[in-house]
C-alpha cells in the first residue's frame, strides 16, 4: 500500500502554490514606485466606483448591518454612509459598492476579473484595526499599509488569472477575491505565515461561486455584490484562523477530495512569473465607459461613429464587429436582455448606445434606455466574429491589448470607415490620458456626497501621493463618512 494517499493519515506538506502566497503576503518588500503611484490612482478610482453606487437602490437596499440596527460604535466605516459595522459585514458592503455599477478596474488574461474588489476587506479591517489600536493608545495603520496590501492582493489575483481559465470549467473569478483578501488581511490581522497558511487552505476548500450569474440565460445581479459576499468571507476566514483554527495542507492538492480533483478537472494551476508587483503596475482602468472590459474598445470604436451614422440609424443595413475569442465567448449575446447586468454584458448592446445616442453611462443599462426600439433593431444587425491578432495580442503578455473593431454598412451600398482600437483608455500604454479622466470621475462621483469640507480635505489630501500614503487609516476614513 502506497505510503501517502485517500486510506493514509499521513500529514502532507502545505501545498506549494498556498506556500507561495503566504511568503509572498509575509516577506516580499514592494520597492516599485509605478505600483505605489497606480495603487494610489486605484484607490481613488475604486471608491469613486463606490460613490457611485449609491445613487441605485438595487445596491442600497443590500447595504448596512445584516439585521436591522447590528451596528458596532468604533466599527468599520463605509464610505459615503454614516454606517459603522463590524469588519465581516463592512467588507460586504464596500465590496458590494465597489463592483455594483462593473466599472472598477479590471484585469484579462485566462481569467478575468477585478482586483480592487479586494479593497473591501482591506478598507474594512483596515479601519477596524486602526480605530481599536487609536483607543487602547497605540499607533493606527497608514494608508501605506492599504496601499501595500492592494498592491499584494492584486498581485496573488491577477497571477494566479495569468495561466488558469476558472471560467472555462465554470467558475467565477471572485473565488480569486476571497483568496487573495484572505491572505493579505490575515496578515493585517497580525497572522504568521502559519496563519496565513491556514485561512488560505479555507479559502480554497469554500471551493467557487458557479459563473452562471455572469452569463445568460441567468444573468443578474448577483454579479455585482458577488465580491462583496467574496470580502467578507475572507475577512471571516481570517478571523476564524487568527483564533487558532487549524488549516489543511493539501487542500489544492489532495487525490479525490482537493479542489484540483473536484473542481479543476484535476490540473494543477499554471504559473507565468512569480509574485512582485507586475499586476497593479499593468491594471487595466474603467475610465472611459461601465462596461464589460472586453467590449471597452468597441464602445470607443462606436463613439468614434457616432457623428457617422447619427442621421441614418434606420438606413443601417449590418453591423460587424470583430473582437478577441474571449470577447465572442463572453459577451456576445442574442436575444432579450432582462436587467442592467444582462446589458452590462453584451458587446452587441455595448455598441448599439453609443452609435445611437453618442455616450455609454451607467444610467444607459437601465430599463428606459433599453426600451428604445432602435437598440434591439440594431443588435440583430450585428456579426460578431473573432479577429485572430487581437486574440494574439490579447494573450500576449507584454501587450495585453484588447482590441475591438466596428464598421457599419448601409442599405444603398456605403458604409463608414472600419474603426479599429486596440488599447483602451485605461491601459497602461494609455497611462498619460486615462489618469486626468480618473481624476474627474473620482471628483464627479465624491465630491457631491460630501460635505465641501470634507471634499476639500479629500481632494488636497489625495492629490499629495506621500501625504494620503502617511495618513492614518482612521483619519482618512473618517473623510469619507456622509
Amino acid at each position: 500500500m502506497p505510503e501517502t494517499g485517500i486510506r493514509s493519515a499521513k500529514r502532507p506538506d502545505w501545498d506549494k502554490e498556498l506556500a507561495d502566497i503566504a511568503d509572498y503576503v509575509c516577506d516580499a518588500d514592494i520597492g516599485s514606485d509605478l505600483a505605489f503611484g497606480t495603487a494610489h490612482y486605484c484607490l481613488m478610482d475604486t471608491l469613486a466606483c463606490g460613490f457611485q453606487a449609491l445613487d441605485y437602490p438595487a445596491c442600497t437596499k443590500l447595504l448596512g448591518p445584516v439585521v436591522p440596527g447590528a451596528t458596532l460604535s468604533g466599527g468599520a466605516r463605509v464610505p459615503g454612509t454614516s454606517y459603522e459595522l463590524e469588519p465581516v459585514m463592512a467588507a460586504f458592503n464596500i465590496g458590494a459598492m465597489i463592483r455594483w455599477l462593473d466599472f472598477n478596474d479590471t484585469w484579462l488574461a485566462a481569467e478575468w476579473g477585478h482586483p480592487s474588489d479586494n479593497l473591501g476587506a482591506i478598507l474594512a479591517v483596515a479601519d477596524y484595526l486602526s480605530r481599536q489600536s487609536r483607543a487602547a493608545g497605540k499607533d493606527p495603520l497608514t494608508m501605506n499599509d492599504v496601499l501595500t496590501a492592494m498592491i499584494k492582493a492584486h498581485e496573488i489575483q491577477g497571477c494566479l488569472a495569468l495561466e488558469n481559465s476558472y471560467n472555462r470549467v465554470g467558475l467565477d473569478h471572485v473565488l480569486l477575491v476571497r483568496v487573495a483578501s484572505t491572505a493579505v488581511v490575515t496578515r493585517m490581522l497580525g497572522g504568521d505565515r502559519d496563519t496565513v497558511l491556514n485561512a488560505l487552505s479555507h479559502a480554497w476548500i469554500d471551493g467557487g461561486t458557479l459563473r452562471t450569474y455572469r452569463h445568460a440565460p441567468n444573468t443578474g445581479s448577483r454579479k455585482s455584490w458577488a465580491a462583496g459576499d467574496a470580502t467578507s468571507r475572507a475577512v471571516r476566514l481570517a478571523l476564524i484562523s487568527m483564533t487558532g483554527e487549524m488549516g489543511y495542507p493539501s487542500a489544492l492538492s489532495a487525490k479525490e477530495w482537493g479542489y484540483y480533483d473536484v473542481l479543476f478537472k484535476g490540473n494543477a494551476f499554471r504559473f507565468e512569473r512569480p509574485y512582485g508587483s507586475y499586476v497593479m503596475e499593468n491594471i487595466l482602468f474603467k475610465i472611459s465607459f461601465p462596461a464589460e472590459f472586453h467590449a471597452q474598445t468597441a464602445a470607443e470604436a462606436s463613439m468614434t461613429l457616432h457623428e457617422s451614422v447619427k442621421e441614418r440609424i434606420d438606413d443601417i443595413e449590418r453591423i460587424v464587429i470583430e473582437t478577441q475569442e474571449a470577447g465572442v465567448r463572453i459577451i456576445d449575446k442574442t436575444g432579450p436582455l432582462d436587467n442592467p447586468a444582462d446589458r452590462d454584458h453584451c458587446i452587441r448592446y455595448m455598441v448599439a448606445i453609443p452609435l445611437i445616442f453618442g455616450r455609454l453611462t451607467e444610467a444607459d443599462y437601465e430599463d428606459d434606455v433599453a426600451a428604445d426600439p432602435r437598440v434591439d433593431a440594431l443588435r440583430d444587425k450585428m456579426e460578431v466574429t473573432e479577429n485572430e491578432q487581437f486574440t494574439k495580442d490579447y494573450r500576449d503578455p507584454q501587450k495585453r491589448y484588447i482590441g475591438n473593431a466596428v464598421q457599419v454598412f448601409f442599405r444603398d451600398g456605403s458604409s463608414t470607415d472600419r474603426v479599429e482600437v486596440n488599447v483602451p483608455i485605461g491601459h497602461r500604454e494609455r497611462r498619460g490620458e486615462g489618469i486626468p479622466a480618473l481624476k474627474r470621475k473620482f471628483a464627479d462621483s465624491v465630491s457631491p456626497k460630501l460635505s465641501a469640507g470634507q471634499w476639500e480635505s479629500l481632494d488636497a489630501l489625495c492629490a499629495d501621493r506621500d501625504k494620503l500614503a502617511a495618513t492614518a487609516v482612521d483619519d482618512f476614513m473618517a473623510l469619507l463618512v456622509a
